[in-house]
């Protein structure tokens, strides 16, 4: 049974009209958007600005769990500094963007 097949279904001479018909769907699309589509867009977004703003000397955590801190910023990647002498070169995508925030939070107590 299709969408089509549904609204003609539900005819005005039954006492229904297409749009009754349509209601139900039209809610779930306006919950399902609400609910999950508009926070995971508003996550992603911050998610960027946070990324972008970080600079050199800051401290980040990795998404595989590497603590370190940036030395290099580039276009695409960082290159952190995880102890003296060792250095890696990461994708800025990788960078964890709720650990360095909890890790300043716990220094600040």
């Amino acid at each position: 049974m299709n969408i089509l097949n549904i609204l003609l279904m539900s005819s005005p001479e039954d006492g229904g009209s297409g749009f009754a018909a349509f209601l139900p769907l039209l809610l779930i699309i306006v919950v399902f958007y609400l609910f999950f589509i508009r926070p995971q867009l508003k996550k992603q977004k911050d998610s960027k600005k946070y990324r972008e703003a970080l600079k050199k000397g800051d401290k980040i955590i990795t998404i595989g769990g590497i603590h370190g801190k940036i030395s290099e910023v580039q276009e695409k990647t960082f290159t952190i500094e995880v102890a003296p002498n060792i250095s890696f070169r990461v994708e800025k995508s990788a960078v964890a963007m709720d650990g360095p925030q909890e890790q300043q939070l716990s220094e600040n107590r």
